[in-house]
């Protein structure tokens, strides 16, 4: 790749430093001059987000160490150095995981340098001009995947005329999909990275998680579930670009007011409360199954099917409940799916509609400036399914993230219910209310899965401190009458968590 000047320097700059991790590795090879120190000094400052922010060489230091925002970064030069056996020296095996490493002069390190890594290797190009460079970035091991992927997204932004743009990583949850934001000449949209889902191991008839699920393998959902929401007068974010290939979308931006506030953050009711309108409303509608993504591209929803809910619900079974060292027979399990599946039968028959599925406040943006429901700012809604309408009403209002009063809860379900009945007065209160409890009940065990997965395979142990919280909801849930045998199963082996465990 060509750099022709010090601004094509820092794009690239910046081109990485959005793509790192914590725990990665980032070697910096080129001659004296090549730019290598100042590559990593602007680095430094754009991860700080402190232009101002000194980073002296550690030429001879060796070492220089910054505590940042997304991770902490340690900055090291080897060029003093008279051969790897010193490496030890200066402390590399000290380091915490999370920390991100700069390494120039990685040739001092041969055969020492770890199999995953990113290489950068800078070359000067007189004959072209004082400040032109070519670079070589390549990617080793299981970064490899990540660093093609740098040089996509630099390619889509040039082609839809963001080459200048300034861009922001914003912080990201449990999902495989990142986000920036990016700002073009006084106007904010967001970049959605979302790399096509690779499958999983089958887990059952052949067929991974994902599949049975119905996750989206990719953002052609998104597209059309944007789009159909926005056609029915939603504030879903309108797309100004999109290479569904690639999984790269540039989105409108929303700004950050949510529907929450506070430390701890708290529901703001008067905003739950649209959000609850928008829910009642859309859900009143016939809404069709097929979407059009392109002139010649449709999009089929799938539905919400019983082998779907069923596999969701087991997460309880297969890391919880290793998270609270406890366990079950296989006849155990057997009964279990059986009254899953007896009570998931209501959610089968139920009258159909659009489930947006993470319907709760990380996903919930707060627009003042619009009226009604379009004050409700949509954001996550690609694995959508066709299902029960209680589902979504469930993911509000028991929000995994946040604490919801029962009293709010109960009020803003009433507030759902004649909204209904003003579109419908034949709407049937006690089978709806049966409904969301199963539905809650089954999102809240899905969760509690999800959760102590996110904290034991894939090393995110801030995930455990909801568990108290959607055990209280499950609780909540299961003591609908119509639940009992499942809340006689669940008091039989299932183990409350301790608040040691969360902490």
């Amino acid at each position: 790749m060509a750099l022709a000047d010090e601004a094509a320097l820092r794009r690239f700059m910046v081109d990485i430093a959005v793509a790192l991790e914590p725990g990665d590795l980032v070697t910096l090879s080129g001659d004296l001059g090549a730019g290598k120190t100042t590559f990593a000094r602007a680095l430094v400052r754009y991860l700080a987000d402190d232009e101002t922010i000194e980073v002296p060489s550690p030429t001879f230091n060796l070492v220089q160490s910054y505590e940042l925002p997304r991770f902490p970064l340690v900055h090291a030069d080897l060029y003093r150095l008279s051969g790897s056996a010193e490496l030890a020296e200066l402390g590399f095996d000290g380091l915490p995981d999370e920390a991100a490493v700069l390494l120039e002069w990685p040739d001092r390190a041969a055969g020492f340098l770890p199999p995953d890594r990113i290489d950068i290797a800078l070359t000067l190009v007189p004959q072209r001009g004082l400040d032109h460079r070519n670079v070589r970035v390549t990617g080793y091991g299981t970064v490899a995947p990540r660093v093609d992927r740098i040089g996509a997204i630099r390619r889509f932004l040039d082609e839809s005329g963001f080459t200048a743009a300034q861009r922001r990583r914003l912080q990201g949850d449990a999902s495989t999909r990142n986000y920036e934001r990016v700002v073009l000449e006084g106007h904010s949209y967001i970049l959605m990275n979302a790399p096509r889902r690779p499958d999983g191991p089958p887990v059952r008839d052949g067929k991974p998680y994902s599949a049975i699920a119905h996750l989206a393998e990719d953002v052609v959902p998104f597209v059309a579930m944007a789009m159909g929401l926005r056609a029915r007068g939603l504030s879903a974010p309108d797309i100004f670009h999109a290479d569904t290939a690639q999984g790269l979308v540039l989105l409108e931006d929303f700004g950050g007011r949510r529907v929450v506030d506070g430390d701890p953050p708290a529901p703001i009711e008067e905003r739950y409360a649209a959000a609850v309108d928008l829910l009642a409303g859309l859900h009143g509608q016939e809404l069709p199954q097929t979407l059009p993504v392109s002139p010649h591209v449709e999009y089929r929803i799938p539905r919400y099917d019983i082998e779907a809910f069923l596999i969701e619900a087991e997460l309880l079974l297969d890391w919880y409940l290793p998270h609270v060292a406890a366990a079950i027979s296989p006849s155990s399990r057997d009964v279990f799916m059986a009254l899953w599946r007896d009570a998931l039968q209501l959610a089968i028959e139920a009258p159909p509609t659009w489930v947006l599925r993470d319907f709760h406040s990380p996903n919930l943006l707060w627009l003042p400036e619009r009226s009604g429901a379009a004050r409700v700012g949509l954001l996550d809604f690609q694995d959508a399914l066709i299902g029960p309408a209680a589902y979504d009403l469930a993911s509000l209002l028991q929000d995994a993230r946040v604490d919801v009063p029962e009293t709010m809860e109960i009020a803003l379900i009433g507030r759902y219910v004649r909204a209904r009945r003003d579109l419908d007065p034949n709407f049937d209160f006690a089978a709806f209310a049966r409904l969301y409890a199963t539905m809650a009940a089954q999102r809240a065990a899905k969760i509690l899965g999800i959760f102590a997965r996110l904290a034991r395979r894939d090393g995110k142990p801030q995930y455990l401190r909801h568990i108290p919280r959607i055990w209280a909801y499950l609780r909540r849930a299961l003591a609908h009458p119509a639940l009992a045998p499942l809340d006689a199963w669940y008091g039989t082996h299932v183990p409350a968590p301790t608040t040691s465990k969360e902490i």
